[in-house]
């Protein structure tokens, strides 16, 4: 599938993606590419260490952007499993994360994503599995 900048801008202004600061930058080929600038009221338990659940959260999003982007039309996809490593603290103003599709069967994608600091120190490293499934099931 295609993922042209009109689609990123649409996916980009939903909410929950504003809320939590994530801004996705590309998408293709079975590789994704993300930005996190969170927001102050996502830092918890300390004022500028964000919480992991944030992290976790970038990881699954940049995940799924990777495999839908070698999904055809009329297809998602929906996580089944994500297993993630916390090496560092989660503390910078900026979080990069890579996300890119290592194998792909009928029905299964599994993918491998990394988040970065600013300063391009590795903080975060995660794997997952996602199922691909018709459109017409989610409605």
């Amino acid at each position: 599938m295609e993922i042209t900048n009109t689609v990123l801008n649409q996916m980009n202004s939903n909410s929950l993606y504003q809320t939590l600061g994530i801004h996705i930058e590309a998408a293709a080929d079975g590789k994704s590419r993300s930005r996190l600038q969170p927001k102050p009221a996502v830092c918890w338990p300390f004022a500028q260490q964000h919480h992991g659940g944030i992290l976790f959260t970038l990881i699954d999003t940049t995940m799924a952007w990777a495999v839908w982007s070698l999904l055809d039309d009329g297809y998602n996809c929906t996580t089944i499993n994500i297993d993630i490593h916390y090496l560092k603290p989660a503390k910078s103003e900026v979080f990069l994360c890579t996300a890119w599709c290592t194998h792909k069967t009928g029905r299964s994608s599994f993918v491998r994503a990394d988040i970065h600091n600013s300063e391009g120190e590795l903080l975060t490293m995660g794997q997952g599995t996602f199922r691909i499934i018709p459109v017409d099931l989610l409605t």
